[in-house]
């Protein structure tokens, strides 16, 4: 899990609470986006209320929408946070979530077994080999 290659900026509609642009920049620098909002809500309140919002709806027509990442799979990658501000999963939850996907895997795979060493297959294969 390297930060290394940031990628693109791009926008979040789907986890907008406004525009998606806080979003954006908490996956933009891997931080969590509520981070980023109380971030520029103080900015905005301690400073020029204005430039802050100008930027805001600047970069809300300027930034594009993230590209869909539906690649058939449901499940999200698990992310581990090494760091409070860092976005992820704390460790704990990360491993739970680890062995409710591996329990769910298992059942699957228990699942085909049970239809691979079935008769009902053995039948339809000799079927098909006619």
């Amino acid at each position: 899990m390297s930060n290394s290659t940031r990628g693109n900026l791009y926008r979040y509609p789907d986890e907008a609470r406004l525009g998606g642009v806080c979003a954006g920049l908490a996956h933009y620098f891997n931080m969590e986006t509520w981070l980023v909002r109380v971030l520029v809500v103080s900015g905005a309140l301690l400073t020029t209320g204005t430039f802050f919002v100008v930027v805001y709806v600047a970069l809300w027509f300027i930034l594009e929408k993230a590209p869909s990442t539906s690649n058939g799979s449901k499940e999200k990658p698990i992310q581990v946070k090494n760091q409070v501000w860092q976005s992820g999963e704390p460790p704990r939850q990360a491993m739970k979530d680890l062995n409710d996907q591996f329990e769910r895997l298992e059942n699957r795979l228990r699942s085909l077994e049970g239809h691979v060493t079935s008769a009902e297959f053995q039948l339809n294969r000799q079927i098909s080999r006619l």
